[in-house]
């Protein structure tokens, strides 16, 4: 598994956003807004990406937007050539878009930290290629983040559809600390709602971590890295839809997703203090060894869970998936039809 650079990267020398009470309102005119660059990582998915690309080519906000758009793998030249093509009759003033090759690890984060590295502009976002961002979502979130400096992140809402439907879920109304992340995920934080300054992701809060086995988890592990640092905002309003559907990458790949776990919890030693946080971590490893049919270790974690702590749902979940009550797929289908997961 390649090795993730997110600690020793050396921090931008020019034309980062400084984290200081000096930080200027925004203004008007475009010029002067600060300049953002959204990283889109895709394999092969060309329809879903052009989608999200439009999205963000028609926002409102008036500084310039770069679309770096990062493939990985080894695409088609026509499919390359064909995004430029369609695109450039689309992009007004100010806005670009550039694609680039994963240089680093294959999946998902490698691709995120090759986009940001391949970045040139003061504000870094995220947008997932299979989601899209609604009217206003820059244009809401940049000024939040000048008018405080101290934080670490801006996030918004979501819309979650699933099979046609939309759970609208807003952000979080105040600002969200390490504590909080540790006790809940907050699943509105979205990895495609982030606007984080890049000398921030090339510094204090680090990369995209590479070696987290098979990625799971990747943007749960950069929230809880940028909430060390400071508080994550969010403007409460879902500004991004989010597709949720039973094809995703992690879909029902247990053994990954356990041993994913176990890292961030050895990662993050927050969780040893809070135990309502690692009962939610250990009831989802619970979930995951009832879905491997290994009912003996499973209804070891979940007993140890319920230890942590007594009213932690994902344990008598898993002791009803071991015990062949219900069935985890059933489980997921019923909570994605409503915008959650496990």
């Amino acid at each position: 598994m390649a090795k993730t650079h997110a600690r020793t990267s050396a921090p931008l020398t020019a034309g980062a956003l400084p984290r200081t009470s000096e930080v200027p309102a925004p203004r008007a005119a475009g010029d002067d807004a600060p300049s953002v660059s959204v990283i889109i990582p895709t394999v092969d998915r060309e329809k879903l990406l052009l989608r999200a690309v439009r999205s963000v080519a028609a926002q409102d906000y008036l500084g310039p937007i770069e679309i770096v758009v990062v493939r990985d793998g080894t695409p088609s030249a026509d499919a390359t050539a064909e995004l430029e093509q369609t695109m450039s009759a689309e992009l007004r003033p100010g806005v670009s878009l550039r694609q680039v090759p994963n240089t680093r690890s294959k999946g998902l984060p490698g691709a995120r930290n090759s986009g940001i590295l391949a970045a040139g502009h003061d504000l870094v976002a995220f947008c997932d290629d299979d989601d899209e961002w609604l009217p206003g979502k820059l244009s809401a979130q940049v000024p939040l983040l000048l008018r405080t400096p101290s934080a670490s992140m801006i996030a918004t809402g979501v819309s979650v559809v699933t099979h046609g439907v939309a759970n609208h879920r807003p952000g979080p109304l105040r600002p969200t600390t390490l504590e909080d992340l540790i006790t809940r995920r907050i699943m509105e934080l979205h990895p495609s709602t982030f606007l984080i300054r890049r000398s921030d992701l090339v510094g204090a809060i680090g990369l995209v971590d590479e070696e987290l086995p098979g990625g799971y988890a990747e943007d749960y592990d950069l929230l809880l890295r940028a909430a060390a640092v400071g508080p994550v905002l969010s403007v409460p309003r879902p500004l991004v839809r989010v597709h949720w559907h039973g094809s995703s990458y992690y879909f029902s790949k247990w053994q990954m997703i356990h041993d994913s776990l176990d890292v961030l919890l050895d990662k993050h030693p927050q969780f040893a203090s809070i135990p309502r946080g690692q009962a939610r971590i250990r009831g989802q490893q619970a979930i995951a060894l009832a879905a491997m049919g290994r009912r003996r270790q499973a209804l070891g974690t979940a007993i140890a869970t319920l230890r942590l702590n007594r009213t932690e749902p994902r344990a008598y979940l898993a002791a009803a998936v071991a015990s062949g009550v219900v069935g985890v797929e059933g489980i997921q289908r019923f909570l994605h039809r409503r915008g959650r997961g496990l």
